[in-house]
């Protein structure tokens, strides 16, 4: 899932200014798993803006609605009625959604709520961390499921590098060496051998490098 994470209360006051009336849009997707962005969390910033606002002596009126996704046309055009009359939109999904607001909505104004940090995965409740560094090319299958792109410090594709120590990656004691759980994985699995197979260097124009990315899927195509 994308985990994002809320800019600080004051950094989204000040980019709602003086507006008068506001919607607070939130996701009922990744960010609602990741406790940012849900419905209770688009409550309750609306409501510590209003009061906020309110001790200022400056009211604000505040409108409250949940999409099941911000990242698909659909919803976003069921929006179209509860975006009427309002000065401007604050979207609680990840990086997506206010995009997807503002091409659809152009007359209005869209605030980021969010900061989207990476797509990632729970550990444990309150915890979540990056396991995917949609870099378009997966190797999983190759490194016993654990990615050398983003779980390895230096994204090496034929690792270890001399860094590492007793399973500790050379930048911190409290991070794993990626290379160090590959061996261990394979080794588990009688695997081994694909540690002496060698990756071809990375087709990196097939992430972000090759600028925005598309997947078109004529099969599900309407129309």
């Amino acid at each position: 899932m994308i985990v994002a994470e809320q800019k600080p209360l004051a950094e989204i006051a000040g980019m709602i200014g003086d507006c008068r009336k506001v919607l607070f849009a939130g996701c009922a997707g990744c960010v609602t798993v990741c406790l940012s962005g849900g419905e209770k969390e688009t409550e309750v910033m609306a409501t510590a803006l209003r009061m906020k606002r309110q001790l200022e002596g400056n009211p604000l009126e505040t409108v409250t609605y949940t999409a099941t996704r911000q990242c698909d046309p659909e919803y976003v055009d069921a929006m179209a009625d509860v975006v009427k009359g309002v000065d401007a939109v604050v979207s609680l999904a990840c990086g997506v959604g206010p995009q997807y607001l503002a091409a659809r909505y152009p007359d209005l104004w869209v605030i980021p709520a969010q900061n989207t940090t990476f797509a990632g995965g729970s550990k444990e409740h309150g915890v979540w961390e990056e396991f995917c560094g949609l870099c378009g090319q997966c190797v999983l299958h190759l490194t016993g499921g654990i990615c050398p792109v983003i779980r390895c410090s230096k994204s090496i594709l034929n690792g270890p590098c001399g860094g590492s120590q007793y399973g500790k990656c050379e930048i911190g004691k409290d991070v794993e060496c990626a290379w160090h759980l590959i061996y261990e994985r394979l080794k588990r699995l009688d695997r081994l051998d694909l540690m002496r197979q060698y990756r071809e260097p990375k087709d990196w124009s097939k992430a972000r490098d090759g600028g925005p990315r598309k997947v078109t899927r004529e099969d599900v195509m309407i129309g």
